[in-house]
């Protein structure tokens, strides 16, 4: 009885913390792919620390060009050393994470010519990583979750049109995912049109590298105008607090992780759109352990 008290008593208090903060726990995504020294998928999903896993980056991808995925060294995907990753990704989704494969990234020859062009694009992605069938499958029989738009460069015209056709692979018994990876000056010059479809799960607005929406010394103001932006003028399910997880990591706008715990969370987590925070990346969180420090606050 004393047991069963004290579970009862445990649950009312969660209940009643939920009802008087109105916060949701957040998740934390990680990208992936970008260095051979930052573990294998396997290793980086068994540490219990990431929700979604953003495999980076599929850089060559449309305008009649042939599709390569580049993950550092992880994997030679001219000779299908890739495939090897169907287990990792297995394994990952097994433990209820969702893996995504991201488009684009900061170097690449990425534009999409017109809408048909967006459109055999889908079909590609579809049949080559998502639910389609194909034989030349880069990661074998393994299903990925859904799409990023980590789009950097090349033109910001089509990107609607792709996300358009990829929602109508969704079905109802395995849902395509798209997600995006957008700057933080708003709108963003590459995929804010897309965004403006609704159809985007998660976007992980990258706030590093921009000024007008520094986190500095304390001074909250431009991180938490932005945030009120994003989050009042784009329909995205859920909107994630990008970051850089080490100074390296990025040209700027580092913030300690004792200073997103005691400062910047407590100011914007209290969002209906808040879904958590992104990392760049697992090479540098390995570094800091950033991702450990901020798990039980995000």
């Amino acid at each position: 009885m004393a047991i069963e008290s004290a579970i009862l008593l445990a649950f009312a208090t969660s209940v009643i913390l939920v009802l008087v903060t109105g916060i949701d726990a957040g998740d934390i995504a990680i990208y992936w792919g970008q260095n051979s020294d930052e573990g294998t998928l396997a290793e980086t999903c068994a540490t219990g620390n990431y929700d979604f896993v953003n495999l980076a980056f599929l850089p060559t991808f449309d305008n009649g060009q042939t599709p390569m995925i580049n993950l550092a060294g992880h994997c030679d995907p001219y000779s299908n050393g890739c495939t090897n990753l169907s287990s990792d990704i297995k394994s990952c989704q097994a433990q209820g994470i969702k893996v995504i494969l991201s488009l684009g990234g900061g170097a690449g020859s990425y534009f999409l010519a017109s809408s048909d062009d967006a459109r055999r694009v889908a079909a590609y992605l579809w049949n080559n990583f998502l639910g389609g069938q194909s034989a030349s499958r880069p990661f074998g029989d393994a299903i990925l979750d859904g799409i990023d738009f980590d789009i950097e460069g090349g033109t910001n015209q089509h990107r609607d049109d792709l996300a358009k056709y990829l929602s109508r692979y969704s079905q109802r018994s395995r849902k395509v995912y798209l997600t995006a990876a957008p700057q933080c000056p708003f709108p963003d010059a590459w995929v804010g049109g897309a965004l403006k479809t609704g159809l985007f799960d998660y976007v992980w607005v990258q706030f590093y590298n921009n000024l007008q929406c520094q986190y500095s010394d304390g001074d909250i103001t431009n991180l938490e105008n932005a945030w009120k932006q994003w989050t009042t003028n784009v329909p995205a399910t859920k909107i994630f607090l990008g970051l850089p997880a080490s100074p390296e990591a990025a040209g700027s706008d580092f913030i300690p992780a004792s200073d997103i715990v005691s400062q910047v969370l407590p100011a914007i987590r209290g969002s209906a759109k808040y879904g958590g925070v992104m990392l760049w990346s697992k090479y540098y969180d390995d570094q800091t352990g950033y991702s450990s420090a901020i798990k039980n606050y995000v």
